[in-house]
């Protein structure tokens, strides 16, 4: 009799099999949720993701007033780390490597849109993307995620990092952004010393026409009065009225003598003639002075103020001068200056991806979500109500 063979391993097959689809059913949304996004991770980040360079360079904002003093006070000290004009223009220098004047330079200068967009790079890094186009505006997007400029306001220094394919490329483009935001500096001190120039200019030509159309009005109000200096004419008009008094105070001295002792005098009438005289001039140089009408007091007061007019016009001229001279002063020299404090490094070992991390990253944030979801329908479950 012939024994049947038996054969247990295939025997057991289909349980086998019915016990891996049944473990599957049961987590498959774990799987679908977790283990899938974790394996395609690992493939993505393991075997295509393209390598990363990073370049890095830093940089300072000074003016070449803190180089003036270097007396150790607290001013200097807030001066020279940063607090001040310079970094405000650091801030405005890495506005501008954030933007798309920038991006358009370098267009320009390296062709940044093919350093990247290399063929060796994969199709989810280089430029453009599966969801993006070939337009200006992706690239900027795609610009704002490998070029990162910011302050560090721990050391108190600018930092441009550069994300390329290549060295090189990385390399290239940072020093190109180092020397695009010097020539954005130098334009902006030539631009702001124009600006000081341009305003010290404006105000002496302001001060010179106050100061000719003083005089002019002051040269016309002397024709007109037939005046040249009123205050040093008056005062020779007193003297001479002086003058006269203390003669007239004599005769009549003079005089009241020869009444008392010789009252038949011939003399006598002439002297008081010329006493009479002499008062008639007397009171008609006082009314040069102190006539209402025509008299020089009277016109004192017009004189003073154009006068006065002409001195501060004058004044206003030579301050509008000295601060013209000055801002071309400040014009023969650079206000704010660029100083590389990290020149652009070539990289020799690609910084990103970080393989490893990222996987970890994608199984922490799939698992995370897996478990909220997990939580949430726990909780549908147990609020369900029971038929």
């Amino acid at each position: 009799m012939n024994a049947t063979p038996s054969f247990p391993v295939d025997a057991d097959a289909p349980a086998q099999n019915n016990a891996f689809a049944l473990w599957v059913k049961k987590r498959r949304w774990f799987l679908l949720m977790v283990v899938l996004p974790t394996l395609l991770a690992a493939l993505y980040y393991g075997l295509i993701a393209s390598d990363v360079y990073i370049s890095e360079s830093r940089f300072v904002i000074k003016s070449s007033d803190q180089k003036k003093s270097q007396v150790s006070t607290l001013a200097n000290l807030v001066q020279t780390t940063g607090l001040s004009g310079g970094q405000e223009q650091a801030n405005e220098v890495l506005t501008y490597v954030r933007s798309r004047d920038a991006l358009k330079a370098l267009e320009k200068d390296v062709r940044v849109r093919e350093k990247f967009a290399p063929s060796q790079a994969d199709i989810f890094s280089r430029f453009p993307q599966p969801w993006s186009d070939h337009s200006f505006e992706s690239l900027f997007k795609y610009y704002g995620k490998m070029v990162d400029a910011r302050m560090d306001t721990e050391t108190s220094t600018a930092i441009i990092k550069v994300r390329a394919f290549t060295p090189q490329d990385a390399f290239a483009i940072n020093r190109q952004l180092l020397d695009l935001s010097e020539a954005l500096v130098n334009k902006l001190n030539g631009r702001a010393q124009t600006k000081a120039i341009v305003e010290a200019q404006k105000q002496v030509d302001l001060a010179t026409d106050r100061a000719k159309a003083s005089r002019i009005a002051l040269a016309q109000y002397r024709n007109a009065q037939a005046l040249i200096d009123p205050s040093k004419q008056a005062v020779g008009v007193l003297e001479i009225a002086n003058t006269m008094i203390g003669e007239r105070a004599a005769l009549q001295a003079q005089l009241d003598l020869m009444q008392r002792l010789t009252p038949n005098n011939p003399s006598i009438p002439a002297l008081r003639n010329r006493i009479n005289a002499i008062s008639v001039q007397i009171a008609s140089q006082d009314s040069r002075v102190v006539g209402t009408g025509n008299g020089i007091a009277s016109k004192l007061g017009g004189y003073e103020n154009l006068l006065v007019e002409q001195e501060f016009a004058t004044e206003n001229l030579n301050a509008a001068s000295a601060a013209l001279v000055q801002a071309r002063a400040d014009a023969q020299r650079q206000q704010f200056y660029l100083e590389r404090i990290v020149d652009p490094n070539m990289p020799d070992t690609p910084l990103l991806p970080k393989r490893l991390l990222d996987i970890l990253i994608v199984f922490a944030a799939a698992s995370c979500l897996y478990f909220i979801a997990w939580m949430f329908m726990i909780g549908v479950i147990e609020h369900a109500p029971e038929d």
